[in-house]
């Protein structure tokens, strides 16, 4: 039975790139002024993405990157890193699925769960206004900030040895995940609280990978679905970061596997608390009123 619903979550994960690449296509024909991709965007996927998949997280980091360039309109920002990052989310989910063997009943449930919060929260997030955006990112940038702060200070804990939840933490875990879907549709990353939530359940650090993988790998093409309607999103930028998001995956999972992530983090820290701080000091300055 597990192996036939890793096998029904593979086949899920093709049928969903598929879609999501149909719907693309079909968007971006619709696109006016349409560029390609420049070379600094496909450099900033792969460096991100390699440094997911190590277990770091890429929306924090992009975002920081994005206000550091000011590369995109704050407002864009949830649809692009959505769209962009959807390709390396559901190579790493069909990696992690493959070789680390965690339950299969609770990984669909938090995988479906997640997934409708992203396609109720995209909904909600393509309507909100510029300012609601920034202070909603701004906001949890310090949180990811402080999040990596004790986890490098070891203040939050490592995890257990469990490899599946049962009762109240199945259920507790399932609508956790469906918070975050929500969140990813404005720009806010899962893997870190999915991390968090997890190992404060007991569960083993390695299980939570495919957990969080599978859902960012459900939940971005949910999301990036809704975007692609509204066409809140910059189209080449995430263009950039779907071609070299993939390639930093790929190396992160096959050829690098393992870094010192602990001063990695620590530069992380910085620059995402640099982001957060601007976006709330843009969301701070006052609208320009129209002259009489």
């Amino acid at each position: 039975m597990q192996e036939s619903l890793r096998l029904l979550f593979r086949a899920a994960l093709i049928l969903v790139a598929g879609a999501f690449v149909l719907e693309a296509r079909r968007a971006w024909t619709r696109v006016v002024g349409r560029r390609r991709p420049y070379l600094v965007e496909v450099f900033i996927g792969l460096v991100t993405d390699f440094f997911d998949t190590l277990g770091i997280g890429s929306f924090a980091s992009t975002t920081a990157i994005f206000k550091l360039r000011r590369m995109v309109p704050d407002e864009l920002i949830p649809g692009t890193l959505n769209a962009g990052k959807t390709p390396s989310a559901i190579a790493e989910a069909l990696i992690f699925v493959s070789t680390i063997q965690v339950n299969p009943i609770l990984l669909t449930a938090m995988i479906a769960s997640a997934a409708v919060g992203a396609w109720v929260g995209a909904e909600i997030v393509a309507r909100l206004s510029k300012r609601v955006i920034q202070i909603t990112m701004g906001g949890a940038l310090l949180v990811a900030g402080g999040v990596f702060t004790a986890q490098n200070l070891s203040l939050l804990p490592g995890g257990g040895i469990a490899w599946t939840l049962l009762g109240w933490k199945f259920a507790l875990a399932v609508g956790v995940n469906f918070g975050l879907g929500v969140l990813m549709s404005a720009g806010i990353g899962l893997y870190a609280p999915c991390m968090i939530t997890l190992a404060l359940l007991g569960m083993h650090p390695l299980a939570a990978f495919p957990i969080m993988a599978g859902a960012c790998a459900i939940v971005q093409p949910v999301a990036s679905l809704r975007f692609f309607r509204s066409g809140a999103l910059a189209w080449a930028t995430a263009a950039g970061l779907a071609l070299g998001g993939v390639v930093g995956v790929l190396i992160a999972a096959y050829v690098v596997k393992s870094l010192p992530l602990l001063a990695l983090r620590w530069l992380v820290i910085v620059v995402v608390l640099y982001a957060a701080f601007a976006l709330l000091r843009s969301a701070a300055q006052p609208r320009c009123l129209p002259s009489a």
